[in-house]
């Protein structure tokens, strides 16, 4: 008996999508533009947070040793640096070839150093995996010994963090932003759909109907609703991204600076599965909506 009530209730919310054809119309375009602006604030927000790293991982020190270390100490040092939590990558700069780096960084007037070799330190380049370890990592390397000096632009990674921070911050206000307006315009879609169906409600009530019997044929429209536009808007949102990014990573811009950014396979599961709990939702905010707005349609029918 249960399975049949279910099955009905289900039949019930599926029929209800075909036959209503200008709510569920309404509905799937209501839904489709919400998570439409959704899926791109939140592309757009993954992909500056990626070329972001992209840059920041870019932003690493010069560690100068003294000039007369030896082999076997350059090792050790290297080994230590390696094993700091933080340090991303490590690049020993030998002597001739910090001469050769400083050489071509001058141009044609890089004959000025031959000779040199002897006096220029050797080096290690090191990235971070996180340039808020900074300041950390670069106590941890003095205390490895027999650093002389260490070269780090920190104003410029002082302002790489805080626009990060800032992007993140305010690509998080606008998915909240969203988030609520969708709540918004979800709810209200419920009360015209009820208040467009409010003499069948009645009739359902006036036979013994309870609210429950009731409403899950609307959860059952309005998840299906909030499934058909996840497909719909996975699917143009993919063709537009793909679109996109394939113009933008052409650009001379993109190609000088090496930058990447997602595919949208990358993104693809992340935003399925965010859409999912985006069409569970609205069977959860039909679920807590419906018994008032059936009682009043009752009322004021």
């Amino acid at each position: 008996m249960k399975y049949n009530i279910m099955g009905y209730l289900i039949g019930e919310g599926v029929r209800n999508v075909l036959k209503n054809k200008k709510s569920t119309g309404a509905a799937l375009t209501i839904m489709f533009m919400t998570m439409f602006m959704f899926g791109i604030f939140f592309i757009l927000g993954e992909n500056i947070n990626y070329v972001m790293g992209q840059v920041e991982s870019e932003q690493g020190m010069r560690v100068f040793l003294y000039n007369d270390a030896t082999d076997a100490e350059i090792s050790e040092i290297e080994g230590k640096i390696r094993n700091i939590e933080g340090v991303n990558t490590v690049e020993y700069i030998s002597r001739t070839e910090g001469v050769r780096r400083y050489k071509d960084s001058l141009g044609d007037m890089g004959y000025v150093l031959d000779g040199l070799e002897e006096r220029i330190p050797p080096s290690f380049v090191v990235t971070l995996t996180d340039l808020g370890l900074n300041s950390s990592v670069q106590e941890q390397i003095y205390a490895s010994g027999r650093i002389e000096s260490i070269e780090s632009n920190d104003p410029v990674i002082t302002t790489l963090l805080n626009i990060t921070k800032g992007i993140r911050m305010v690509t998080l206000g606008i998915l909240v932003v969203l988030v609520i307006i969708s709540i918004f315009i979800i709810t209200n879609t419920i009360k015209l759909t009820v208040h467009a169906r409010r003499k069948e409600i009645s009739i359902m009530k006036y036979v013994g109907a309870t609210n429950g019997f009731i409403r899950w044929p609307f959860i059952v429209e309005g998840i299906i609703i909030g499934i058909i536009s996840a497909l719909i808007t996975v699917l143009i949102i993919g063709i537009v991204y793909n679109l996109a990014t394939n113009g933008i990573i052409q650009t001379e811009t993109f190609q000088k600076l090496d930058l990447k950014l997602y595919t949208y396979a990358d993104m693809f599961q992340t935003l399925l599965i965010t859409y999912i709990v985006l069409g569970a939702g609205i069977g959860i905010i039909r679920k807590y909506n419906l018994n008032e707005k059936i009682s009043r349609s009752v009322r004021a029918y």
